[in-house]
């Protein structure tokens, strides 16, 4: 079992830049693929970013591809996500997840852990 702590949320202007962490506690954190959700008032909880255990791969939506960064460091027992350019639009609280395997990442089912989530408030 692991538990996860997510940090670093907060408000920023528009184009400004934020750099989430996700603190896994355990021995086990390089066996988990980790991934990064949102979820805005009232809307379901979507997928952003995913790394693999060993960090070789990563994916992410469309929405924030070229300017969000997933990057975990087994030795700290620690994901990040560093967002850049941020946009009202990705206004939400952001979710770490753990989970098994990379396989049907972009699906929340496939986590098993998830974080406490951090709130992103991004101002126009």
């Amino acid at each position: 079992q692991v538990q996860l702590v997510d940090s670093g949320g907060g408000l920023v202007q528009a184009g400004g830049s934020l750099r989430l962490s996700c603190a896994a506690s355990g021995r086990t954190f390089s066996s988990y693929a980790m991934g990064w959700f949102r979820q805005a008032p009232g809307k379901e909880r979507l997928f952003v970013a995913h790394i693999s255990r060993g960090g070789i791969s990563t994916y992410y939506a469309d929405s924030v591809k070229g300017r969000f960064t997933i990057s975990r460091d087994n030795a700290k027992n620690t994901v990040y996500l560093q967002m850049n350019s941020l946009k009202p639009e990705d206004t939400a609280v952001y979710y770490c997840a753990a989970g098994s395997y990379s396989r049907n990442y972009y699906f929340s089912s496939s986590y098993d852990y998830w974080g406490q989530g951090t709130q992103v408030t991004v101002s126009s």
